[in-house]
C-alpha cells in the first residue's frame, strides 16, 4: 500500500504572498481530505492557517538557526516528517536548497512558475496596450496540478466570522456603523497614496456619519502619522501597534470593506470575504497581484495616459524620475465615491 500523501507547502515571505496561499490551500484541503499538509513557513504567518483542516507547520527561522547551511537541517527535519511532496510556492535560493535536498532523495517537486518573461514584458510596455497576465493564486494552483491535484479556485469557500475578543471590544466599543478599514502604507513610496490625499478621503467619509474607520499600519513612523489622524475624527480608530496578529486577523474579518494599497492588509481582507478597494500606483493589477476574488472595478489605477510607463516595475522597488507622485492622479472623491458604492 502507498503512504499516504504528505506534502510539504513551502512559502517563507512576504505577508501577502505567504496570504494569497490560503485560498489555494483551503481548497485543496477540501478537494483532497485525505491529503496532509505541512507548511513551512514563518511562525509569524501561523494564525493565518487556522481555518484549514489538517494542516501542520514546520517553522523556518531564516535569520537564526536556519541561515545558510541551517536550512538543509530543515529539509533534514522535513525528510522525517515523511514528506512525500513538496509545492515549493516561492521559488527563491532558500526554498531551491530545500527541495534540491528532497529531490535528491526520491521526493517529488513542484515548483511556481513565476511568469518571470511575462512580467518583464509587462513592465516594458512603454505605453503600449497591455492585458492581464495569470494571477498569483492561480500560479500557486498550478503547482499542485502538477503533483498530481488540480483544484478548482472557483470552489473556494470563506470560513466563519472570527468572534471579537473582549480586547477588541474594548478598543472599539460598540457601534452600529459600517466599518471600514484603511491601510495607507506599503512598501515602496509608488504604491502609497499621499497621506494628505488619504486625510481628505478620510474627512468626506467621516462627513458623511455612515462609518466607523480603523486604521492599519506598523512601525513607529507609521503609527505615529495614524494616531494624529486618529485624532481629529470622533469615527477613527488607529489599531497600528496595539493588537497581536492574531486580534488584527478578528478586527478585518469583521469589516464592511477594507481600503488597501497593492499590499499585505488587501490580501488579508480578502482571505475572510471582506469587499477590498486596492489603489495601485507604479504597480498594476495585471501583474496578477489583485487580491482573491477581487473584481476589476474595485481596482483603482493610476493615470496611464499621463504616466505611460505604469506599470514601471512588479513590485514597486523601481520607477524613473517623475514617478514618485503618481498615485495623485487618483481622486479622493473617486476613492470615496467607490467605497460608498461598494459597501
Amino acid at each position: 500500500m502507498a503512504p499516504p500523501v504528505h506534502i510539504l507547502v513551502i512559502r517563507l515571505s512576504a505577508l501577502g504572498d505567504v496570504a494569497m496561499t490560503i485560498p489555494v490551500l483551503r481548497v485543496v484541503a477540501r478537494t483532497y481530505p485525505n491529503i496532509k499538509l505541512t507548511v513551512l513557513t514563518r511562525p509569524f504567518f501561523k494564525p493565518l492557517f487556522e481555518d484549514i483542516p489538517n494542516i501542520s507547520f514546520l517553522e523556518a527561522d531564516v535569520y537564526g538557526q536556519h541561515k545558510g547551511l541551517g536550512l538543509v537541517k530543515l529539509a533534514k527535519e522535513a525528510k522525517r516528517l515523511g514528506i512525500t511532496a513538496v509545492a515549493d510556492l516561492h521559488n527563491v535560493i532558500r526554498s531551491k536548497v530545500i527541495t534540491n535536498y528532497l529531490r535528491l532523495r526520491g521526493i517529488k517537486i513542484s515548483t511556481i512558475d513565476k511568469g518571470r518573461a511575462e512580467k518583464k514584458a509587462l513592465t516594458s510596455a512603454n505605453g503600449n496596450p497591455i492585458w492581464p497576465l495569470k494571477s498569483t493564486h492561480q500560479r500557486y494552483a498550478d503547482v499542485f496540478e502538477k503533483l498530481g491535484y488540480p483544484v478548482t479556485l472557483s470552489e473556494h469557500q470563506f470560513p466563519k466570522k472570527k468572534q471579537l475578543t473582549p480586547r477588541l471590544l474594548s478598543l472599539i466599543g460598540t457601534h452600529t456603523l459600517k466599518a471600514i478599514g484603511i491601510a495607507p502604507f506599503a512598501a515602496f513610496k509608488s504604491k502609497m497614496y499621499p497621506i494628505e490625499l488619504m486625510k481628505e478621503v478620510i474627512t468626506q467619509l467621516d462627513a458623511l456619519g455612515n462609518y466607523r474607520i480603523f486604521l492599519f499600519g506598523g512601525g513607529k513612523e507609521e503609527i505615529e502619522v495614524l494616531s494624529k489622524i486618529e485624532s481629529l475624527h470622533s469615527t477613527v480608530t488607529n489599531v497600528a501597534g496595539q493588537l497581536t496578529f492574531e486580534d488584527e486577523l478578528s478586527l478585518i474579518c469583521n469589516l464592511d470593506l477594507m481600503l488597501s494599497m497593492d499590499s499585505g492588509n488587501g490580501h488579508l481582507a480578502t482571505i475572510f470575504g471582506i469587499p477590498v478597494i486596492t489603489l495601485w500606483g507604479a504597480t498594476h493589477p495585471y501583474a496578477g497581484f489583485v487580491p482573491f476574488g477581487q473584481p476589476e472595478k474595485n481596482q483603482l489605477t493610476a493615470d496611464r495616459n499621463k504616466y505611460p510607463l505604469i506599470p514601471t516595475s512588479i513590485y514597486g522597488n523601481k520607477y524613473p524620475e517623475g514617478y514618485e507622485k503618481v498615485m495623485e492622479t487618483i481622486a479622493p472623491d473617486t476613492v470615496v465615491k467607490k467605497i460608498v458604492e461598494t459597501i
